[in-house]
């Protein structure tokens, strides 16, 4: 219960698009900035998701969302630079941060606002050197989903202190029935400040393919377009043809998977709370719920290890994504659901052993 991995493989339509593409001979190199059927095919997608126009000059494409990110980061940081990011957070965040020679600053996802960010907690953390704010909507760890709200007010502290927001949207096909996806980018208000990257990693079940794309300002896009070139010099037509379909014609796996994470959690949150003294979070979108461990008198690091070597369940300790988890675990949804209903047995057997033993 560790890896985000989608629980259904690559639609087949999408393996034979890339085959065909291979077959026809589309193995050359590439446009810098991403062929351009793919970016005619994300323009529209988003001019009419984020209901403002986008053209193929807002997009650069990247063998998925991470390489995205960090190219992104390397356009608007560098050394003697803070980066806000919330704390918790995916784990190569740090990393991508600290690539630019900008420092990271961490901002508190708090459990008693459902893990959103705050604009006051952002607020707190600005200075003179602040030139970029990283977000994640849907949220991994958390599964929390920004509302429009929190957007405008975090965006309006982009506008006052002058500084990028950049938007990891990865999630945005993974959120549960009776929860709202919000961009930054439906604002116009903000449109010359923000930057998201995505990609078809989790909506089409494709990680593997590393198909992604960051939307921004032209003008942002034409000046890390050499940077991009540096990197990648291109990326492979044939994933471009396929992420084309994928993009023009949506997701066929994407509500199944939103279904059945959504029960998972469900069911993980019931079981546990009900048979045991371990708090869920139950989460609002995404691959994972957090678990909240502080009864069995262990923290997240301590409980995982044990629960490993004594329940034989893997889960991720808390702190493996900031030190805000510290009495936390992360649980993937992402197992069978006969597995899914071994390991929650498994987990309650191993709780209440903890309790008899301390009792």
């Amino acid at each position: 219960m560790t890896i985000g991995e989608p629980d259904v493989p690559l639609p087949a339509e999408l393996a034979d698009a890339a085959a065909a593409a291979i077959r026809s001979g589309r193995t050359g190199y590439s446009d810098g900035r991403g062929e351009i059927n793919l970016r005619k095919s994300l323009a529209e997608r988003y001019s009419v998701s984020r209901d403002r126009p986008f053209g193929p000059e807002n997009f650069l494409c990247f063998p998925g969302t991470q390489t995205a990110l960090f190219a992104v980061l390397l356009g608007v940081a560098q050394e003697g630079d803070d980066v806000l990011v919330g704390d918790p957070m995916y784990a190569t965040y740090e990393g991508v941060v600290r690539a630019t020679g900008a420092d990271m600053v961490p901002v508190p996802l708090r459990p008693e606002h459902g893990f959103r960010m705050q604009a006051d907690d952002i607020a707190a953390r600005i200075t003179p050197k602040t030139s970029a704010l990283l977000l994640t909507t849907p949220h991994n760890p958390t599964g929390s989903v920004l509302t429009k709200k929190d957007i405008e007010s975090i965006c309006s502290l982009a506008v006052e202190h002058d500084f990028w927001i950049i938007s990891d949207e990865v999630y945005e096909h993974l959120i549960f029935e009776g929860t709202n996806f919000v961009s930054p980018l439906w604002f116009p208000a903000f449109a010359d400040r923000v930057v998201a990257v995505s990609s078809i990693s989790k909506s089409h079940a494709a990680p593997g393919f590393r198909s992604g794309w960051c939307v921004g300002p032209q003008a942002f896009c034409d000046r890390l377009l050499p940077l991009a070139e540096t990197m990648l010099f291109g990326n492979q037509p044939f994933i471009a043809d396929m992420t084309e379909m994928a993009v023009r014609d949506g997701s066929s796996v994407a509500e199944g998977m939103c279904h059945r994470f959504a029960a998972r959690a469900a069911l993980l949150a019931d079981r546990l709370e009900q048979e045991t003294g371990l708090k869920v979070h139950r989460p609002e979108a995404g691959m994972f719920a957090l678990v909240n461990v502080a009864t069995t008198g262990m923290d997240g690091e301590s409980y995982a290890m044990d629960l490993l070597a004594n329940g034989g369940v893997a889960v991720m300790p808390g702190t493996s994504f900031g030190k805000g988890l510290g009495s936390w675990v992360r649980v993937a949804l992402t197992i069978s659901d006969a597995d899914f209903e071994t390991a929650l047995d498994r987990i309650v057997h191993h709780a209440n052993a903890l309790t008899r033993k301390s009792a």
